[in-house]
Parts: C-alpha cells; sequence; structure tokens
C-alpha cells in the first residue's frame, strides 16, 4: 500500500504542506532555501499533495518572500506534487504581475501550479507601505483586485474589453484558491464558487464559523459544483510526547517574539519555556496556538483524526515550526505514515 493510500484509509482525506522556508537562529537563507526544496522531496515521496509556500516579508524567521520565485524553485526541483501559495498578498501587488508570474510558473510546470490569494499585507504597516507604494492599497479593494485578476487570465470574465492582456496566463487555467483567517474571504470564497483555505495554525478559534460559513453560503460555479474547504494546523510530531513537546518550544518562542514585537529567526528548542514566558503570555500564545497538536504519532494520530472531524475540512495543510531540518523531517514523515 501506498503513502498517499495509507492516508486515505486512516483519514479519507488529502494531507499538504505550508511552508515558510524558516531561517533559523545560526543558519542562512540560502540554508533555508535548500532545506524547503529538501522537504518538498520528501513530502513528495511520502504522498503529501501539495506544497504551499507562504508570503511575508520584513521577517527574520521567514526566507518566502518572493514567493513566486521560490515556488519555481520548488517546482522545478520535483516532478508531480502541486506547489503554490499560501499564499500571495494581492494587495501588495498589481493583479496583472501576478498573472504574468504565475501565467509563467503554469507554462513552465503544467497542471502543478496552484495560486492561493489572501489580503491581508503578510507584514507590518511600515513595509506594507513600502510594497504597495503609490498604489495605496490597503486591502479594501480586494475583491476588484481579484476580479481584475481573473480577467487577465480569462478575458471572457471582463466586462469591457482588456486593452492590456496577461502573457503569460491568459487562457491558462490556474486554480484560484482564496485565503483567511476570519469570516470575509469565506464569504467571498462562497459567494464566487471557490475553494477556501482558513488559517487554523494561527487563528483556531475562526476555523469552524468560517468553515460553516464557507459551506453554507457556497453558491456553484464553473470552478466547483461543491464546497472545498482546507485547514491549516500546526503540528509538531516526534517518536515520543516528550521530544515533540520539546521541539514545539521554538514554535512557542517564535509567536512569543510576535507577542513582544522582538522577531528574530526560528530559535532552538529549550527545555522549560516557564523561564520565557509569563503567565499572561502563556495564556495568549495557549489561545493562539489552541489547535496545534503536538505529540508522537498515536497522540498525533488521535488528535488530528478528532480536528478533521470537528472542521470537516475537505484537505489538511500542515504547518511545522522546527529549528532542527532532520526532526522536521520526521516531523512530516510521521504525519504521512499514520
Amino acid at each position: 500500500m501506498s503513502d498517499r493510500q495509507q492516508i486515505n484509509e486512516t483519514f479519507r482525506i488529502p494531507l499538504s504542506v505550508l511552508d515558510v522556508s524558516p531561517i533559523v537562529e545560526g543558519g542562512s537563507v540560502a540554508e533555508s532555501l535548500g532545506n524547503t526544496l529538501d522537504l518538498a522531496r520528501h513530502a513528495e515521496k511520502w504522498g503529501y499533495n501539495r506544497y504551499w509556500l507562504a508570503e511575508h516579508h520584513n521577517a527574520p524567521s521567514i526566507a518566502s518572500s518572493a514567493t513566486s520565485i521560490v515556488i519555481g524553485h520548488v517546482a522545478a526541483g520535483t516532478s508531480t506534487i502541486r506547489v503554490g501559495s499560501g499564499g500571495i498578498m494581492l494587495p501588495n501587488h498589481a493583479p496583472l504581475v501576478i498573472a504574468e508570474q504565475f501565467g509563467t510558473l503554469e507554462s513552465l510546470f503544467p497542471g502543478r501550479i496552484d495560486l492561493g490569494l489572501g489580503r491581508a499585507p503578510g507584514t507590518d504597516g511600515l513595509t506594507a507601505a513600502a510594497l504597495r507604494g503609490s498604489r495605496r492599497s490597503n486591502g479594501h479593494d480586494f475583491p476588484e483586485q481579484l476580479a481584475e485578476l481573473r480577467a487577465f487570465l480569462d478575458p471572457s470574465r471582463a466586462e469591457v474589453g482588456m486593452p492590456v492582456r496577461a502573457i503569460p496566463g491568459e487562457g491558462l487555467n490556474i486554480p484560484i484558491w482564496l485565503l483567511g483567517s476570519s469570516d470575509f474571504s469565506a464569504m467571498l470564497a462562497a459567494e464566487l464558487g471557490l475553494p477556501f483555505a482558513f488559517a487554523g495554525h494561527f487563528s483556531p478559534n475562526f476555523t469552524i464559523p468560517a468553515m460553516n460559513l464557507y459551506r453554507s453560503n457556497f453558491k456553484p460555479s464553473e470552478v466547483l459544483d461543491k464546497p472545498y474547504g482546507m485547514v491549516a494546523v500546526n503540528i509538531v510530531a516526534a517518536d515520543t510526547d516528550e521530544e515533540a513537546g520539546y521541539l514545539a518550544t521554538s514554535m512557542q518562542q517564535l509567536f512569543l517574539s510576535f507577542i513582544r514585537n522582538t522577531r528574530g529567526p526560528l530559535p532552538a528548542p529549550v527545555r522549560n519555556m516557564d523561564q520565557l514566558w509569563s503567565e499572561q503570555e502563556k495564556a495568549a500564545l495557549q489561545q493562539q496556538l489552541g489547535s496545534s497538536i503536538v505529540g508522537g504519532p498515536e497522540t498525533v494520530r488521535g488528535k488530528l483524526k478528532r480536528y478533521m472531524e470537528a472542521t470537516q475540512a475537505d484537505e489538511i495543510m500542515v504547518a511545522a515550526h522546527i529549528f532542527d531540518h532532520q526532526a522536521r523531517l520526521r516531523s512530516y514523515e510521521i504525519v504521512a505514515g499514520l
């Protein structure tokens, strides 16, 4: 039985990977991008469905800011796994540029490219202003930007003739996903009949309401005849619960740095987080990371099964902030083999 069949026998839905090419303390961007390709090759071998990279900026722990380029890097080094964005933050870009970039990727790697779109900046306000320049987009015009992008890919969608064409891009079938961490994109994806991916890895309290909202308001389209929802979740798996708990402290420290606005590279794990956080910070992290699944194989199997049942997701996207690359590989290998 193949790895993919084992996953389907246990959970009945596909598993995928969400990556930000983490930069670790003492590491380099080049090493991070090399590790991303190595993980993608293993994920392909283990039967994961897709491999998505996320756009973030001005983040010392993230090397995937030039997301389209990293997607090309991963797609060129693999052969079958779908590769895409989780996501491209559309307000940071002119829709024509994204149509051309992903048209190029789809032309190079036909049938393997996904275009996941978000409306958040993926960064702080000053960096967003530097990215967007004179356009001053703030995300409120995301539906209009999305319509423009879709019209570049398929001019028949345009209300008037398209004087500018996306070449490459025009006429290509590039699956578009809407990403969200609240209800806005859930409703928009439902209205447009598009697949929807929810950021449950950092917005756990809104996961089930957003997924329910998406399903209950979904309108069939030429893209989908029924809703298709994917949920991202943090999973840190190891051979024992104790080891997984130790590895997960890197993720906890990273999110703690977000709270304190002291961001740096992904920290090495520690044995005792109580020496690092206050009770208030601990409670805040437990709220933000409340859906995270941490443990040995049997613990992860049980928690993941309950998570799938609770969210009714059609697909699970696994995020893993793990300091040691070999331990990160082992985590994804364990999840694939459940």
